[in-house]
């Protein structure tokens, strides 16, 4: 259960970022943090999704579905 709050909480952060750069690009303000540092945090919170994912996978506390025959 804690897998899935500490996913769902990354996935949150994530499309948070996605919206802040967003914001900065319609904006264009000189004076704001660029947008690539909200795209770059997107991308990192991504990766470690997906690291988490398979690490989880690994050890058996994630159980895959099963494929249907």
């Amino acid at each position: 259960m804690e897998y899935k709050i500490i996913i769902v909480a990354l996935l949150a952060i994530m499309i948070y970022n996605l919206f802040r750069a967003m914001v900065l690009m319609n904006k264009n303000d000189p004076e704001k943090p660029p947008m690539s540092k909200y795209i770059g945090r997107r991308v990192m919170l991504s990766g470690l999704i997906v690291l988490i994912l398979i690490i989880g996978l690994l050890t058996g506390y994630i159980s895959p579905n099963p494929r249907p025959y």
